[in-house]
């Protein structure tokens, strides 16, 4: 069977993408590199050459899979040079395609500017102008790096909300894959994008990575095995 390799920033991840690969691809084997260190010391210094070096050691010790993916939107751009998947790439390709003001939600500011650079990149491919609306949460780290989780998606839902009163954007992108949660507090029953918004606004798509990031990991491999 198949080996999909992950390369995370955060242990919480761990269980996300295994969770992930299980419902989407049975059976198929699932490997991790942890290595928090790394967005920690690119929080402080960018993605300097040693970080990116350091990028590319980790994903050495998953050669041996058929496909590698990183799930830090931080270092995503390093590691897709060496051939990896960037977890945050088809949630871009996707909120290009669905609107021309795009939110960019990030929780950390060392996050933010490869987010845009991706979606503006994005934009080109697909030969679209958008408008970047960088907001920025960064308040709510502090919750994820106490480990609560429940604090830490609860905010970014409610900075969502306040995107969405806005009525300014036309998709937001939730730009890490720790964030992901959040979306589901904003769902209704009617699907994962039909969300809910205050005072009777309408509601509009919040995209997440982890997903469509396992699912393109997925088409990837099966179109080198086909």
């Amino acid at each position: 069977m198949p080996t999909i390799g992950f390369l995370h920033t955060a242990d919480v991840h761990v269980e996300t993408f295994e969770r992930l690969v299980a419902e989407l691809a049975p059976g198929w084997a699932v490997r991790h590199v942890v290595d928090e260190s790394l967005l920690a010391d690119a929080r402080v210094d960018g993605v300097t050459p040693a970080i990116a070096e350091r990028v590319r050691g980790r994903l050495a010790e998953l050669t041996e899979t058929d496909v590698v993916v990183c799930t830090c939107s931080t270092i995503g751009a390093t590691a897709e040079q060496d051939n990896a998947l960037r977890a945050d790439r088809p949630m871009a390709d996707a909120a290009v395609a669905m609107g021309r003001r795009i939110a960019v939600v990030a929780t950390v500011e060392s996050t933010l500017e490869p987010t845009m650079a991706l979606l503006r990149e994005s934009a080109t491919n697909a030969g679209v102008q958008v408008t970047l609306l960088p907001s920025p949460c960064l308040s709510a780290w502090q919750h994820f790096e106490s480990g609560d989780h429940e604090s830490y998606h609860a905010a970014v839902a409610d900075h969502v909300r306040t995107i969405i009163a806005g009525a300014d954007a036309d998709v937001v992108v939730l730009a890490q894959a720790s964030m992901a949660p959040a979306a589901d507090l904003l769902t209704t029953p009617t699907g994962p994008t039909a969300l809910t918004a205050p005072a009777g606004l309408p509601g509009l798509p919040v995209l997440t990575s982890p997903r469509a990031a396992v699912s393109a990991a997925i088409s990837k491999v099966k179109s080198v095995t086909a």
